[in-house]
């Protein structure tokens, strides 16, 4: 069963970014705040000044995956918005830079289950 919802309306994504916690790696930021739910949510913006559809849909598919991936390790009740960085191009945007990235991210914000 997936754990994970995801962030569609403009006012969910704009109540993380006004009141959730900045995490930044070097390709991605993230910005998490608690949802007192049962459920993650998740969040994918990626600004067309990043690249052409394609590309911005390669990242988010990237993304996703990746966040997929790791779902079983994340605390419940987290709302999360993940932002591709605009002065960062999609030469290395491949799986390995791009899951480094959350992992860091993940970590600095303790969202991970701790066993």
């Amino acid at each position: 069963m997936k754990k994970t919802k995801m962030l569609k309306k403009n006012y969910e994504f704009r109540k993380v970014l006004s009141k959730g916690r900045y995490y930044s790696g070097e390709y991605i930021e993230s910005l998490i705040l608690q949802n007192r739910r049962k459920q993650n949510y998740l969040g994918i913006a990626i600004s067309t000044k990043v690249g052409k559809a394609v590309k911005r849909n390669k990242i988010k598919r990237l993304v996703r995956e990746i966040y997929y991936k790791n779902e079983e390790k994340i605390k419940y009740g987290q709302s999360i918005v993940f932002l591709w960085k605009k002065n960062k191009g999609t030469e290395n945007a491949n799986f390995s830079n791009i899951e480094k990235d959350i992992i860091n991210i993940f970590d600095k914000a303790k969202v991970f289950i701790e066993e």
